[in-house]
């Protein structure tokens, strides 16, 4: 299992919660995978180009197995070592999505934030080879690992630029103490859907 702490730092004027890496296991291995075949792929380009002479075939097949090598190492590094923060001050959000490679930084004044809402995996159709009962070839199974490969996040809300996900892998039992915590420090700045009334009144009959 992917590690599943979230740590909180709490300041003088901010509130820092770092999410980490939440990607689960499974998904790692598909990012394994994916990396293992894109070398692969590399790797019988570069055979099919020895040895080497000086010509168009050969320059272009050392260049194409160059390039598969180069992207394989990126995506996985990129998705590997991803990591999630938030920091909440008094007059705004700001979300950093971050890799070894990059660090993205969105910054929302707390009066352009909608309601804040739990999407959780997101409603979808069943795959067509699903069977009425059990999945017994596991056609559900990859449908929902397709899913979570290219989710965003469970927790969104919109804002002037659009709709904003964000906490990817943060389910329920751990939103809901997240959402806690952005309520004691920012009060109700932060407004919250329907949903979340029922999901914290679940969690306090469970304590």
């Amino acid at each position: 299992m992917a590690k599943r702490n979230i740590t909180y730092y709490w300041g003088d004027r901010n509130l820092l919660i770092k999410l980490g890496n939440r990607t689960h296991t499974r998904i790692r291995a598909l990012y394994v995978v994916e990396f293992l075949f894109t070398t692969g792929m590399a790797t019988i380009f570069l055979m099919e180009s020895m040895p080497f002479k000086v010509s168009f075939l050969h320059l272009a097949a050392t260049t194409g197995s160059t390039i598969l090598y180069l992207l394989a190492a990126y995506r996985f590094l990129a998705r590997i070592f991803f990591t999630e923060r938030l920091m909440l001050d008094q007059y705004s959000l700001t979300l950093v999505k971050k890799t070894i490679f990059s660090q993205r930084v969105r910054r929302y004044d707390w009066r352009s934030i909608g309601v804040l809402h739990y999407e959780g995996k997101g409603r979808k159709t069943d795959h067509p080879l699903k069977g009425k009962c059990f999945d017994y070839l596991g056609f559900e199974t990859q449908e929902h690992l397709i899913q979570s490969l290219h989710h965003d996040g469970n927790l969104y809300f919109d804002s002037t630029e659009g709709r904003v996900y964000f906490a990817s892998g943060v389910y329920s039992w751990d939103a809901e103490e997240m959402v806690q915590m952005m309520k004691l420090y920012i009060g109700n700045a932060l407004q919250l859907g329907p949903e979340w009334k029922e999901m914290l009144q679940e969690q306090e009959f469970d304590d």
